[in-house]
């Protein structure tokens, strides 16, 4: 092993180590040497979605600490010091499906290396980009082919720039859809009748087995609500967030810890397309989303309001 994950492992205390729990960003920074700089301590997330299809990825570190801190405040110049090393990663542009992701650099860079790592465990893919320098602020996409189709857990960049220093990027885009059977709902109407109960028992159980596989991840349930085109656009909006609202409160009450979030989508998200005033049941539907990020739905790129339950 070489380089910062040689680093890392052997020799943690060298870092100058931040983390960035927003954005679903973590980072972390080292110059070639850094004696007695602070334990590294960071991570966290992002999600990507394809039609009705959540596709699921999660990553952290090595020697990754879990802690609810502030952004980072810039580090103070020092004489004979650079600033730190900024690398940016767009959310937006990290692709699971066509397998590449868009990064930025505030100097020119000489390499940027990435894995990606399976929900196995296995490395999917290692890339090394190597440059004569690529020049600062430009977007550069970096692409990978997985060896298989196993879903995505981690994903780790590391961007060099001329002198030898470099920055680590976690990015932590994952999420998971949960299969389950539609809570019936009676006409204009957002209460939850007691012969609909045993599927979401049946739902609850499914949640609880997918958190129990990614305890170290800090995730959402997101409940999203759609109708079919029968009646008033504005009124089947409310009325589906007013469901999704029932949903999800059921789950809070029923003893689920996470935060749960929800959100109306109306007629915006059919399942079948259809014309106005069709009675169409596959487009009453409720999403029920585990996530690390707020889910951005790729056919819009829209990123919804989610309300949340106390």
């Amino acid at each position: 092993m070489s380089g910062p994950r040689a680093a890392i492992a052997n020799n943690p205390g060298r870092l100058v180590a931040s983390r960035a729990v927003r954005e679903g960003v973590g980072w972390f920074t080292a110059p070639p040497s850094a004696a007695g700089a602070q334990p590294m301590r960071q991570w966290l997330f992002t999600s990507a979605r394809k039609g009705a299809t959540i596709v699921a990825i999660a990553l952290c570190l090595v020697h990754v600490a879990l802690a609810d801190e502030p952004s980072p405040r810039p580090e103070a110049p020092v004489a004979g010091i650079k600033p730190a090393l900024q690398v940016l990663i767009d959310k937006s542009k990290v692709d699971l499906n066509e397998h590449h992701l868009e990064l930025k650099a505030s100097r020119d860079l000489a390499k940027v290396t990435l894995r990606v790592t399976g929900d196995s465990g296995a490395v999917l893919a290692d890339v090394e980009r190597e440059f004569s320098s690529y020049p600062a602020g430009k977007p550069l996409v970096v692409q990978w082919t997985p060896s298989s189709d196993e879903p995505v857990v981690r994903i780790e960049v590391f961007a060099y720039d001329m002198d030898g220093y470099y920055k680590g990027i976690v990015v932590t885009p994952w999420a998971v859809s949960i299969p389950h059977e539609e809570v019936n709902f009676r006409t204009d109407s957002a209460q939850i009748d007691d012969s609909e109960r045993s599927k979401l028992e049946a739902s609850y159980a499914k949640v609880t087995e997918a958190l129990t596989k990614h305890t170290e991840l800090r995730v959402t349930l997101f409940i999203a609500g759609h109708t079919d085109t029968v009646g008033d656009a504005s009124y089947n909006l409310r009325l589906s967030r007013q469901r999704a609202q029932a949903i999800a409160k059921w789950f809070r009450q029923r003893g689920l810890k996470i935060p749960i979030g929800y959100e109306g989508f109306g007629e915006g998200g059919l399942l079948v397309k259809t014309a106005d005033q069709v009675d169409e049941p596959r487009n009453r539907r409720a999403d029920y989303i585990l996530s690390v990020d707020e889910p951005v739905f790729a056919s819009s790129g829209a990123r919804p309001t989610w309300y949340r339950v106390p």
